[in-house]
């Protein structure tokens, strides 16, 4: 006869009462899961998670007295090995990635199927996890970005005008020649020569020049 699954036991807290009771009888339903301590504030939650013989937290991120994120925080830095799956009503977009970045088990909405949240509390509780499709796809999407923003060069980063004042400094143009040129002010010449050190790491006209000449960017 095989032996009965272990009771995963959460420690739920929302702010509002009637989500703990729905939350709580969906769970009702779910052998494997149990309700162990619930709270409604950061403070709350925080002492619980020291004090209750629990296996994962359950966590809204807009509880009050203790920002949601502040208390995941707190509880990955003095439990690290606790994991903390958290709940919201906003957008994964909006703060998923935040959550992940700060230890967090997994995300999930709180218009999430059943079927989900019990997914994501075995996954998380097993030491998994949790990503739902929606949430990779931000994630391979925000992942691309980076990975193309990497791969430009530093000079793709300049915008139209500072790129003109780029291609005219390594011409050997003074700041009053670009000035004149291009009807703008020498303070406003000296801003974009700064932005353009800066963006491409020149350390002088001579380096914008030399970089210019690299990349194949003089004016024709």
């Amino acid at each position: 006869m095989s032996m009965p699954a272990a009771n995963i036991r959460i420690l739920l807290c929302d702010d509002h009462r009637i989500v703990r009771e729905g939350l709580k009888q969906i769970l009702a339903d779910t052998p494997d899961i149990e309700v162990a301590a619930e709270c409604a504030s950061g403070p709350e939650v925080l002492h619980r998670a020291r004090v209750e013989a629990i296996d994962l937290v359950l966590l809204d991120i807009a509880i009050p007295q203790q920002d949601g994120l502040d208390v995941l925080r707190q509880i990955k830095e003095e439990m690290p090995r606790l994991p903390v799956l958290m709940l919201s009503t906003y957008p994964e977009k909006q703060y998923a990635a935040r959550c992940y970045k700060l230890g967090a088990a997994g995300y999930l909405n709180k218009s999430a199927d059943p079927e989900q949240l019990v997914a994501a509390i075995r996954k998380a509780a097993g030491g998994g996890l949790y990503v739902s499709v929606q949430m990779a796809e931000t994630l391979a999407s925000g992942l691309a970005q980076r990975t193309m923003a990497s791969q430009r060069a530093p000079h793709e980063s300049l915008s139209h005008r500072e790129y003109q004042v780029f291609q005219l400094i390594a011409a050997g143009r003074s700041v009053k020649e670009i000035a004149d040129q291009l009807e703008l002010s020498p303070n406003t010449v000296s801003t974009y020569r700064s932005r353009i050190l800066e963006k491409t790491g020149a350390a002088n006209d001579v380096g914008i020049a030399m970089y210019a000449v690299h990349h194949q960017l003089l004016p024709v």
